[in-house]
């Protein structure tokens, strides 16, 4: 079992939850929670664990808690997840 991080850039206030794209490097996150008391963040987290298939605990929040830009950290199957966050990613 390993971890792989990911660079998600957040955009909050979505007219839905959607997982998909890049913005330079990072994986594009769209929530629909604001961006207000760390509901954005969570919500956020919460998108990535259901579009990777992993329990959202095994996701972690490794800085920007405030930005829109974050690292984020998952843990299972790396080449797994490489290949799923690759395919999310567009590349």
């Amino acid at each position: 079992m390993m971890a792989v991080r990911v660079a998600i850039r957040v955009g909050p206030g979505a007219s839905r939850t959607k997982v998909g794209g890049a913005h330079g490097e990072a994986l594009v996150v769209k929530v629909a929670a604001r961006a207000v008391e760390g509901k954005a963040t969570e919500a956020a987290l919460r998108a990535v664990a259901d579009a990777l298939g992993v329990r959202r605990r095994d996701v972690r929040l490794i800085s920007g808690a405030t930005s829109r830009e974050k690292l984020i950290e998952v843990d299972g199957d790396e080449r797994a997840l490489t290949e799923k966050i690759n395919a999310l990613r567009g590349s």
